[in-house]
């Protein structure tokens, strides 16, 4: 009988899903989990409001304590060829003042703002309708307003009554400590001159730069000082009613150091508050004491805007286009 070959044969079997593993499972879902936070975080951003992303803003810078200065702190290193303690690195708490970096933020501004009222409220409680304190965008902007019967200055005259040095007092009394920078204005109703020679512009002017004087006199330094001008009856509160006395004001701005506007210098002067009008009249021109202005009899609810003179550039200050409220 011949002999017969034995034949081995091996069978490999192969698995369903071969070169197919869990593992894709892992990373797709990690995938997922990285896109649904990415798309919960751009959701969280877009229904943010711009207060309250300042609000959080002004928390981290607020107490970070490895930021570089500002009001997170500062942070000092030991060398390594001092002598090292046991903790190589000191953290000092920068003291936080008004007049910080963070001034200039809308929580600063408001800060202002209720403080200035608090104190306006408590000392001066008989005149508190005659100051209004608002915030603007880049600072905060205080209205000293006639009342009918007590005014802030007398009909046609620069010197203030004793009712507007008592508010400038108060006033500066709570901002002298800051370094806020301080725009004086002067503003008028609508009741014409009688003379062409002295008028509203000059009058407001005039106003405004006998405010300074009394800011200066409570302690405020010239050096802070931006810019004093007169706006005549350009800008009225009440505007419905350009003769009504509340127009008759002076206004303060306050500037924070960082948010101060520029204030237009001459090449090689020093910068310093200028006395702004849209008339020919010098400063000097403009004497404190003014007399009584002539008014003449008002027909008819129609009031016709006082138009100044041309300036020159190269004979007359620079004029200060009205503001657009």
């Amino acid at each position: 009988m011949e002999d017969k070959s034995i034949i081995i044969k091996k069978v490999k079997k192969v698995q369903g899903g071969g070169g197919h593993g869990g593992s894709w499972k892992v990373a797709f879902a990690d995938f997922m989990t990285g896109m649904m936070a990415f798309f919960l975080l751009m959701w969280l951003v877009n229904m943010t409001t711009k207060p309250q992303k300042e609000k959080l803003a002004h928390y981290f810078q607020e107490y970070s304590i490895f930021g570089e200065g500002g009001a997170g702190g500062t942070t000092e290193m030991i060398s390594k060829d001092q002598a090292m303690p046991e903790a190589a690195i000191t953290i000092t708490q920068s003291p936080v003042s008004s007049d910080s970096a963070n001034e200039g933020s809308t929580a600063g501004l408001e800060r202002l703002k209720e403080k200035l009222e608090q104190e306006v409220q408590q000392q001066l409680a008989e005149l508190k309708d005659q100051v209004r304190i608002e915030v603007f965008e880049g600072g905060v902007k205080v209205d000293i307003m006639d009342k009918e019967g007590n005014p802030m200055f007398p009909l046609g005259s620069t010197a203030l009554t004793a009712s507007g040095q008592k508010i400038l007092k108060v006033l500066c009394d709570n901002i002298r400590n800051t370094s806020n920078r301080i725009e004086i204005e002067g503003h008028t109703d609508a009741i014409l001159y009688a003379k062409k020679e002295f008028g509203n512009w000059e009058l407001s002017t005039a106003r405004a730069s006998a405010a300074r004087l009394e800011v200066e006199k409570n302690g405020i330094p010239p050096a802070r000082l931006l810019r004093v001008s007169g706006y005549a009856a350009t800008e009225p509160i009440i505007k419905d009613n350009p003769l009504d006395p509340r127009n008759r004001r002076i206004s303060l701005r306050l500037y924070p150091e960082k948010n101060k506007p520029s204030a237009p210098t001459q090449p090689g002067t020093q910068p310093q508050a200028q006395v702004q009008t849209q008339t020919q009249a010098s400063p000097q021109q403009v004497t404190p004491q003014v007399t009584p202005r002539q008014v003449e009899p008002h027909v008819g609810p129609k009031v016709t805007p006082q138009v100044g003179p041309q300036v020159s550039p190269q004979s007359a200050p620079m004029v200060q286009p009205a503001r657009m409220k």
